[in-house]
């Protein structure tokens, strides 16, 4: 199926239902149809090949999805975060383009023959036709549906490639349509071009679910627009729930018509979730985990498993809280040895994932999955003997000393155990006998201290004395991406000039 039928299906079935609300604006889900019915129609005969987006979280982002649903096209939100020279070389990978901007990011924007901008007013105020022929979008599962440049934390963005099948898979796999009661809202707060900020239209639109979006977020605007708009659900990173934690915490605000929170996209430390349970017990939250490369949510840590492993009194099942739960019904997960080779519950390796929803596909470089179907996610991690699955970084994150491999997100677990410690991140540094070493960045509470004897100190008496950081700086904060990911190579850069 072509990602319109999400489209198509919600507007023929809750037409007069409110899809999205953007500030003042608030469209249909009939209306929403109409304005990518004229976006498409627009991009039929331009020559176009992709419909990019360079934009804030606004109405033009679902409109840009379902248009280029409809053309035929690929979607390409980019992230306008970026430096202009990296927009620029992002922006001249996709061309020949449509591409709709704002006025601060079309500013950024080199003159190129083969790009077409176009305003996001205008993009939006191009003239509907009831009684137009609908636009017809093609039949092939297989087409690419939506182009998204991966992060590069670690090095050049690569672009990632999802297929209509894909994410279909996904929606179909983990929404019942039309589940969602008139009255409900979800708080999208996510930026568009993160793939949470493409499910959360596409999952939205198939529960027929009303939209709020936020432009950026503000842990302040974030709860002022729960309460206004009445939200029942909302998805966060790590990040964001620890300033919505730290704001509800200050202003004892209750938002009684929030119902579900899901968070994701970097490790959430137990303190911020247990934290966040106490301040919203109503609340069910879900733990999803996911890539761009798989189409979203993999594994989910459902509310009853936050609730279990918080009432626990036995140490394995608090664990889980700090997991990311497991597979859901539409994968497989499988952890591998460094050769390749299936690994049993509770030992480390490489995290695989098969399924329907599961791309692993790059432009210009294919799909990398293997011969059985499995994609490497290149996150290292163990499943327990409840098939919960525990995440331990990134393969690239593994620091070898003298052979040995160490795994970052033991160490900071350990580190974020002192009372003075809010949070940590433990980066390989160069060491002339080892190779590699552990060096740690810490931020500490408010007002609060800790000294580099003390924190080495307790690594020693939780861990073997290779894990103890040689290193330990102090920072008054870490360096986070917007979508909460921890950049550790600007660690590692900082901690090597300063060698």
């Amino acid at each position: 199926m072509n990602l319109s039928t999400i489209l198509d299906m919600a507007a023929e079935a809750f037409g007069d239902r409110v899809g999205v609300v953007c500030g003042d604006t608030r469209l249909t889900y009939a209306e929403l149809r109409q304005k990518a019915y004229a976006a498409a129609r627009e991009l039929q005969g331009s020559g176009a090949r992709h419909l990019a987006l360079l934009d804030v979280n606004s109405p033009a982002a679902p409109v840009a999805i379902f248009a280029a649903a409809y053309a035929g096209i690929a979607y390409v939100p980019i992230n306008y975060r970026l430096t202009p020279d990296e927009i620029n070389e992002l922006v001249g990978r996709v061309a020949p383009a449509v591409l709709v901007a704002s006025d601060e990011t079309r500013a950024q924007l080199d003159a190129r023959d083969e790009i077409r901008v176009i305003s996001r007013e205008q993009f939006l105020s191009l003239p509907t036709d009831a009684a137009a022929e609908p636009p017809t979008p093609p039949e092939d599962p297989r087409a690419v549906a939506v182009q998204l440049f991966t992060s590069g934390t670690t090095g050049k963005p690569k672009a990632a490639i999802l297929r209509h099948e894909n994410l279909m898979a996904y929606i179909v796999g983990t929404v019942e349509f039309g589940c969602a009661e008139e009255d409900d809202a979800s708080l999208v707060s996510v930026p568009p071009y993160h793939i949470a900020g493409i499910s959360s239209v596409l999952s939205s639109t198939y529960a027929c679910r009303r939209m709020v979006q936020l432009e950026s977020f503000d842990a302040k605007t974030w709860v002022d627009a729960a309460t206004r708009e009445q939200v029942s659900n909302a998805f966060v990173v790590p990040t964001m729930l620890s300033r919505i934690v730290e704001h509800l915490d200050e202003s004892a605000v209750q938002l009684p018509s929030l119902r579900s929170l899901a968070y994701g996209g970097g490790k959430m430390p137990q303190a911020t979730i247990a934290n966040a349970m106490r301040l919203l017990p109503r609340v069910d939250f879900t733990n999803a985990y996911g890539l761009t490369e798989t189409s979203s949510t993999i594994a989910v840590l459902g509310p009853d498993d936050h609730r279990a492993a918080a009432a626990s009194p036995d140490g394995h099942v608090q664990r889980r809280l700090c997991s990311v739960g497991r597979a859901t019904g539409a994968v497989e997960i499988q952890i591998r040895d460094d050769d390749g080779r299936p690994v049993a519950a509770n030992a480390a390796g490489l995290v695989f994932v098969r399924g329907g929803q599961v791309s692993g596909e790059y432009l210009q470089q294919g799909s990398l999955l293997d011969g059985e179907g499995w994609f490497s996610t290149r996150d290292r991690g163990w499943l327990d003997d409840a098939g919960y699955l525990f995440l331990d970084g990134r393969a690239d994150d593994v620091i070898v000393r003298g052979g040995e491999n160490i795994s970052p997100g033991e160490i900071e677990d350990v580190l974020l155990e002192h009372p003075s410690v809010a949070d940590a991140a433990v980066v390989a540094v160069p060491d002339e006998q080892w190779g590699e070493g552990v060096g740690a960045a810490v931020v500490l509470k408010p007002e609060a201290r800790a000294s580099v004897d003390e924190l080495q100190a307790l690594v020693k008496s939780r861990l073997r004395s290779s894990r103890v950081p040689q290193r330990i700086v102090f920072r008054d904060a870490l360096p986070y991406n917007e979508t909460g990911k921890v950049l550790r190579r600007v660690i590692r850069q900082e901690m090597a000039a300063a060698s």
